[in-house]
């Protein structure tokens, strides 16, 4: 496990803190990374039906999951064995039972069935189809939304998890230079995409990479237009701009980093997009600190690009953390108008103004957590945009 079993327990703990604040009684986490955060399970498991469940007077969870995956579950839990409850493999996509069915049945056999019960209404592991089961199952229930009950406990990092996310940057800093030396005119976009694989895999001589919660992402020349492509079997051109994002993962744990290259000579519409949002990157990176409001570093942002004629609706950042595909984000707080979140020493973001417009864009990010006094970024590479012109960069 990467961590020791206090520090478990204490997530525990303040995970019933939370409950008990909001009339929960038993909570039914489907959300991996969730899951992950409050006993330490991490398997490719996420595809079938699994549970964490929590109730308030017990004094650790209990995992139930398909057969097959209960050594996993036994091999990277602090959780007794007794905990451990497979279900058979009959229930894994079957039109006439369901997991839920097995998971109601559990909570019947142990009188937590007629309890107020929180369900991660939003997870995107948790159906339809497993609300309408349960709720079939366990007529007597009270069900409640617990969506973002323990995202909102992993805002905040342990100095441990900070060491994890440093450790991440460096690959994501390894990754992005592995990616930016490969691009050269007439080589595939997907030869680049299996080196930065491969770098974030490896990691560095001292620690080895996870598989990251979202793929490299690499839109080029007009595709830059827009941020979530990944790649083709295309080769670039002279003159085409290239968006690499992606992220280093350590035990779970990811610092996504985003930078642009140019084949040759920018247009000049580009040197000066990259310049604006470089100016405004660096202008939201200097006045955040503890105390300091989500909302005031949009807007912060919004008065930087507002000088030279830009506007940006979208959020540009977000609580980054532990991750499971499909996304590396908290889900909890965001850079943006509205966001009232007061940031504290050790919270994580991604910060990433892109900028996109029609035919071409410019992206730069940095991930950061809050220090005492300011913050810290995870990377260490130059800001602006990155030109390869001739045998090398500039």
């Amino acid at each position: 496990m990467p961590f020791g079993t206090a520090e478990y327990q204490k997530r525990i703990r303040k995970t019933k803190e939370r409950m008990a604040a909001q009339g929960i009684e038993v909570l039914l986490i489907t959300n991996p990374s969730n899951m992950n955060y409050l006993s330490g399970y991490d398997g490719w498991s996420f595809y079938v039906h699994q549970m964490l469940i929590v109730i308030d007077d017990e004094d650790q969870p209990l995992w139930v999951g398909r057969m097959l995956d209960a050594n996993g579950a036994k091999i990277t839990t602090w959780l007794y064995h007794e905990n451990i409850i497979p279900y058979p493999d009959i229930y894994v996509q079957s039109e006439t039972l369901h997991p839920m069915d097995f998971i109601a049945d559990i909570l019947k056999q142990i009188g937590q069935d007629k309890q107020s019960i929180g369900v991660e209404m939003e997870s995107y592991y948790f159906s339809a189809k497993c609300f309408e089961q349960l709720k079939k199952g366990l007529p007597d229930a009270r069900f409640k939304d617990a969506s973002d009950l323990v995202n909102w406990i992993r805002i905040v990092k342990s100095d441990q998890e900070i060491e994890f996310m440093k450790i991440a940057g460096k690959f994501a800093d390894q990754a992005v230079m592995s990616g930016i030396n490969l691009i050269d005119e007439n080589v595939r976009e997907c030869d680049v995409a299996a080196k930065i694989l491969h770098s974030q895999v490896s990691g560095t001589e001292e620690h080895g990479g996870d598989y990251p919660a979202i793929m490299p992402l690499l839109p080029s020349g007009k595709k830059t237009s827009t941020p979530h492509l990944t790649w083709t079997d295309d080769r670039y051109k002279s003159g085409d701009s290239i968006i690499l994002e992606l992220a280093g993962c350590y035990r779970r744990y990811h610092a996504p980093l985003a930078r642009t290259v140019n084949l040759g000579r920018p247009e000049k519409f580009l040197k000066e997009l990259a310049d604006i949002t470089v100016e405004g990157l660096n202008e939201c990176l200097a006045i955040i600190k503890p105390g300091v409001v989500l909302e005031e570093v949009a807007q912060t942002w919004s008065e930087s690009i507002a000088k030279s004629g830009f506007s940006k609706e979208s959020r540009i950042g977000y609580s980054v953390g532990v991750g499971y595909p499909p996304d590396w984000g908290e889900h909890t707080a965001s850079i943006r108008k509205g966001d009232r979140t007061v940031l504290q020493p050790n919270m994580t973001f991604h910060l990433i103004p892109g900028m996109w417009s029609e035919g071409s864009g410019f992206a730069v990010s940095e991930s950061f957590r809050v220090t005492e006094d300011g913050c810290e970024t995870f990377s260490s590479l130059p800001r602006g945009l990155f030109v390869k012109e001739g045998s090398g960069l500039e």
